[in-house]
């Protein structure tokens, strides 16, 4: 009997559809609230009590909101149960090189992929100097999803105050290029190499992400999308990912890949069963190996 575990701070809506896809499958699940995890040095890794190296599989959804060292603390333990034999979906270093936006553009521009053009920097005086370079730009969290705190600047004088307000903060400046989109993206849905579901995000203005307004219509991807996508996945290394697309003069370009994607607005669109589909991954490498 194969037996799942379930990270998770809260339960949201992918945690509850990932409960569901197991009970109809009668597979023992536990809801793991990483908080109450304890790692014992030569004594193992518990939650409440039960040795977590007995799981098979571990669906990792999230820490919530933690201070820097609980995040350390908690990435530690999902490495030390991936090295004790438990298949992480997503696997730890997949979680965190697709958290940090500048690390996640590093690798997609290193693969040859297309990505927008992007300056990271903690320096104000070298943050307006890419301003000038690109004119329009987005600025986003160096760690963060669903679009929030995500601000387009195209004013100089407004870009001086966002980039002095992050820098009086302490907190690093990401500036991407903005690519013109007409209120429209791409978000697809990569399981196991394959791109199982995707939609258009429409919005009457540029931030397209569903938790934002945006309304998700289903699509299908040209073979090209496809394939952009899958390897937009396999360079940061998940099992499954959403990955944001945007169609630009220059053609398409990956934005981003999100190791803990949600997808109801997805599901609603597309009908399709995500959490069935990702279960089913699971064990289909659980049996292969």
């Amino acid at each position: 009997m194969i037996i799942f575990g379930v990270m998770s701070q809260g339960k949201g809506y992918a945690v509850g559809k990932i409960l569901e896809a197991l009970e109809r499958r009668r597979l023992p699940v536990i809801l793991i609230d990483p908080a109450e995890v304890v790692a014992r040095i030569n004594g193992g890794v518990f939650f409440r009590g039960r040795r977590l190296s007995e799981l098979d599989a571990l669906i990792f959804r999230g820490f919530g909101s933690c201070s820097g060292e609980r995040i350390f603390f908690r990435m530690d333990v999902l490495h030390a149960l991936e090295r004790l034999g438990v298949f992480i979906v997503n696997p730890p270093s997949s979680i965190e090189k697709a958290s940090d936006k500048y690390y996640t553009s590093f690798l997609l521009e290193r693969a040859g992929l297309p990505t927008p053009k992007t300056i990271v920097t903690e320096s104000l005086d070298e943050a307006m100097k890419a301003f000038k370079e690109m004119g329009d730009v987005v600025v986003k969290p160096l760690f963060g999803s669903q679009g929030k705190g995500v601000v387009r600047v195209s004013d100089e004088d407004v870009a001086y105050m966002v980039f002095k307000a992050l820098t009086l903060n302490n907190l690093v400046i990401y500036i991407q290029e903005f690519i013109p989109h007409g209120g429209r993206d791409i978000r697809a849905f990569v399981i196991g190499g394959e791109v199982v579901a995707s939609i258009y995000r429409i919005a009457e203005g540029w931030k397209t992400n569903v938790s934002q307004g945006g309304k998700p219509v289903a699509c299908k991807l040209t073979p090209e999308l496809e394939e952009l996508s899958v390897k937009a996945a396999e360079v940061v290394g998940c099992h499954y990912a959403g990955v944001d697309l945007v169609e630009g003069k220059e053609g398409a370009m990956v934005l981003e890949v999100n190791s803990t994607p949600t997808w109801e607005g997805l599901e609603a669109a597309t009908h399709i069963p995500i959490a069935d589909v990702l279960v089913d991954y699971i064990i289909s490498r659980l049996k292969t190996g």
